[in-house]
């Protein structure tokens, strides 16, 4: 078999074109939680008996009143329950709406961070969100489950640094290489502070039992939502890392 050549007459690509990007570039680490996410999802709707699917629901999902006993009196799932509740959903809708959020915003966080930073961060995000629950509803029986306050943290940490000053927005650097904000250069941002505001205005509405959207038959975990949130804004820099350089400017010699 012999090699061939390209055409010597065909024009080449122009290197000061843009390139065009990919539609879909989730990360390994995001698309690996989803698709865990969703498996754990079929297997207790359609695989598994009710009991045993409840019985996940039970031992995996968050609940407060698990730690006003002795730790004698109860079994271990006090232990994982304020991580393992982050990957258990209650509904399809449920489900793809929490997919389709940790798509959008893990997605720069763990192309910042790494997946091992992440990995970090999933689980202090989640333990932090159940502590919040908690302690508004403590030594109640409450089921909490789903990735809500998760995806909430990251949310909070992606507003650190998605949102850059006026000097960098037409920088070539990708979004998650922009520089670690301040909380004062974050709340100075009109994109910034005009996310935050809707965000925590459909939490008031949630809070206040008012259906905005989909199935409201289950109570939506908002404590969760607002402790991931506050979690994620206030802590990422104890997960961030140093972002890329600035790309150099393109330099033609005359």
């Amino acid at each position: 078999m012999t090699e061939s050549s390209p055409p010597t007459d065909l024009p080449l690509p122009d290197p000061e074109l843009p390139r065009r990007e990919p539609v879909f570039n989730l990360p390994t680490p995001v698309i690996a939680v989803i698709l865990f996410m969703v498996g754990l999802y079929l297997a207790q709707a359609y695989v598994l008996s009710n009991p045993l699917a409840n019985w996940i629901d039970r031992e995996f999902g968050f609940i407060p009143a698990r730690y006003v006993y002795p730790l004698g009196l109860s079994d271990l799932s006090w232990l994982w329950s304020p991580l393992s509740y982050s990957f258990i959903h209650g509904s399809m809708e449920h489900l793809v709406f929490n997919c389709l959020w940790l798509a959008c915003f893990a997605t720069p966080v763990t192309l910042r961070i790494g997946t091992a930073r992440t990995a970090l961060f999933w689980v202090a995000s989640a333990v932090a969100s159940a502590a919040v629950f908690a302690a508004i509803h403590w030594g109640e029986v409450q089921l909490v489950i789903g990735a809500s306050g998760v995806i909430s943290a990251y949310m909070g940490a992606a507003c650190r640094f998605a949102f850059p000053p006026r000097t960098l927005r037409f920088s070539r650097r990708p979004v998650h290489a922009f520089p670690l904000l301040g909380i004062g250069q974050v709340l100075s941002s009109s994109t910034a502070v005009s996310f935050l505001l809707v965000w925590l205005a459909g939490n008031v509405i949630v809070a206040l039992g008012l259906p905005i959207f989909g199935d409201m038959t289950a109570a939506i975990a908002w404590e969760a939502h607002i402790g991931g949130l506050l979690f994620g804004f206030f802590a990422f820099p104890l997960f961030d890392r140093t972002p890329l350089p600035e790309p150099a400017p393109q330099v033609n010699d005359l």
